[in-house]
């Protein structure tokens, strides 16, 4: 879900209240953290008391765990940054599809479309949500059959992907990535 990085629009958060700041599911974790030590020497001196008191709450709450995947992103039991919650949240909308009723009733159809539009406007990333706003303005969910979902989300993950340099994936495989497994097995 994610675009590419660019400044927030406005200066608030999708509320309209909050000052916009820049936080982690709206820019990469090196990114985000470069700017937060920038912060925090600044205002070292007054906080260092609040710190040292927190400290020890922080490192009883903390615990090492090794079946997170956060390569590249921020350390184990931290708030994810944008890479990550993209590509989970992806990761998600694709099994979403997978699993989606091959005829699905009316109920169903609204309700992933409500899903969709909703998601665009909940996401946490300011531009990323905006970004898929106009994605969905322009290429409304097929939510006719679990192949018309499956199909229009992999077309919309490769326009996005287009966007940030990536790679296409090819849409033929989306079940076999998102529900069945991969042909050779392995994922048994």
């Amino acid at each position: 879900m994610p675009a590419a990085e660019q400044p927030l629009p406005n200066n608030h958060h999708q509320n309209g209240k909050e000052p916009a700041a820049p936080c982690r599911t709206c820019m990469d974790f090196k990114s985000w953290s470069k700017q937060q030590r920038k912060s925090l020497s600044t205002s070292a001196g007054t906080a260092s008391v609040a710190k040292a008191a927190s400290e020890g709450e922080v490192a009883a709450h903390r615990k090492a765990d090794s079946s997170d995947d956060r390569s590249g992103g921020s350390p184990p039991n931290c708030p994810i940054d944008k890479e990550q919650l993209g590509r989970y949240t992806w990761g998600l909308l694709h099994t979403i599809a997978a699993y989606y009723p091959t005829t699905p009733t009316d109920a169903e159809e609204r309700n992933v479309r409500t899903f969709f539009t909703s998601l665009s406007k909940l996401y946490p990333c300011e531009y990323c949500a905006k970004d898929f706003q106009q994605e969905l303005k322009e290429m409304p969910p097929e939510t006719k059959s679990q192949h018309a979902l499956s199909q229009w989300l992999c077309r919309i993950h490769n326009r996005v992907n287009v966007k940030l340099g990536k790679p296409e994936f090819d849409c033929t495989k989306v079940n076999e990535r998102w529900r069945d497994g991969w042909l050779d097995g392995s994922c048994d």
